[in-house]
């Protein structure tokens, strides 16, 4: 008996050359899905921007109220960085070049990253 015959046993049917003729092997199948990674957005503390240009931020590209957003970026501000969302990699990805686009033409120096969480 080979490795194989030993892990997989036939199975004996009646077909139609009668009882017990056919042999067919038994697989059963299951299907995961798994869901994709999550990427935390996170927004870094820095000496230049302004408090409230990252407040601004946070409600336009976040969608936060001001209530959160001032919460978040006292939080950015004390502890030197904030975790302002977390995301699939392509969402991740848009959101961290969009913060970073918007804070270099208001010539500010306020860095966005990302990382899998």
């Amino acid at each position: 008996m080979t490795l194989f015959a030993a892990m997989v046993e036939p199975v004996m049917s009646d077909g139609p050359n009668g009882p017990g003729n056919d042999t067919g092997i038994l697989t059963k199948t299951k299907t995961r899905t798994q869901r994709p990674p999550l990427y935390k957005v996170m927004l870094l503390n820095d000496d230049y921007t302004p408090m409230e240009f990252v407040v601004h931020i946070l409600e336009r590209f976040f969608g936060l109220n001001h209530a959160q957003s001032f919460e978040i970026m006292l939080t950015v501000h004390k502890k030197g960085l904030a975790v302002v969302g977390v995301f699939s990699f392509e969402i991740a990805e848009t959101k961290v070049a969009q913060v970073m686009d918007f804070a270099r033409r208001h010539q500010h120096p306020l860095q966005c990253t990302m990382e899998k969480e």
